[in-house]
């Protein structure tokens, strides 16, 4: 069988989404057929900052032509928080963009995803009207974590926000610390508790911990993205122990 070919658009300072979605991706293989391999490129950012953040979403063509010179089966960009910055339903916007150059560069008809729309379409899927989100960002780009999502008809019920603007340092945050947050976040009344809303954040050694630990859904920026890329490529949409969005059922 021939690998699947995942293509990830990725900030230059991110450790995260190359270390977590293929290894969410080779637990599937445990349990399935498909094998995938992973190829990416990288956009300037180091801190998470409104200026930066547009600087880096600007350079998000480039890197979805020269991932299309890879012939990818699917293209994802991971990066939520520069696409929800850009404004109400940037992320419909930034895809087609982005398969737009993949398609006149190297007719590349690849499916094309964001962390962004793969976090909004999971919790519609989970049924979810009322969240609540932990973020490492400041209050005031949690906040536009918040407006994004409400305009795309979800509430906010309460967030954590950990305040970590440098973005290598949002990689080196402890995910166990999650744990710990969890139970601290107001869920009363939620649908969903998004335990990573951020792609940089590691959060997956402690997303069926919490979701074990919980009677609603728990998911991360990055799970969503792997459900979304899952479903784009007609595959089931299971990984273990992923918490419940990826548990097949």
């Amino acid at each position: 069988m021939t690998a699947l070919r995942v293509g990830l658009i990725v900030p230059s300072s991110n450790t995260t989404m190359e270390t977590e979605i293929p290894a969410m991706l080779h637990l599937r293989e445990t349990i399935r057929p498909e094998r995938f391999t992973f190829h990416s490129s990288r956009m300037r950012m180091k801190h998470v900052t409104p200026e930066e953040l547009r600087a880096m979403d600007c350079d998000s063509e480039r890197c979805a032509v020269e991932l299309a010179d890879a012939d990818v089966d699917v293209l994802a960009y991971a990066c939520l928080i520069a696409i929800m910055a850009q404004g109400e339903g940037y992320h419909r916007r930034s895809e087609e963009k982005l398969y737009a150059a993949a398609k006149a560069s190297a007719n590349l008809d690849a499916p094309v995803i964001s962390s962004a729309g793969a976090l909004v379409e999971a919790l519609h899927h989970l049924g979810a009207k009322k969240v609540s989100i932990i973020t490492p960002y400041v209050p005031a780009l949690t906040e536009v974590v918040c407006d994004y999502i409400h305009t795309e008809g979800i509430e906010v019920h309460d967030t954590i926000s950990l305040g970590v603007a440098d973005n290598l340092a949002v990689g080196r945050l402890d995910p166990a610390h999650l744990t710990e947050l969890a139970h601290k976040i107001d869920t009363n009344g939620v649908d969903a508790l998004v335990l990573s809303a951020c792609v940089q954040m590691p959060s997956l050694p402690a997303v069926q911990i919490v979701q074990d630990q919980f009677d609603i859904p728990v998911l991360s920026a990055s799970v969503a993205t792997v459900w979304k890329m899952l479903k784009v490529l007609g595959l089931e949409t299971v990984v273990p122990r992923a918490g419940a969005l990826l548990a097949g059922s």
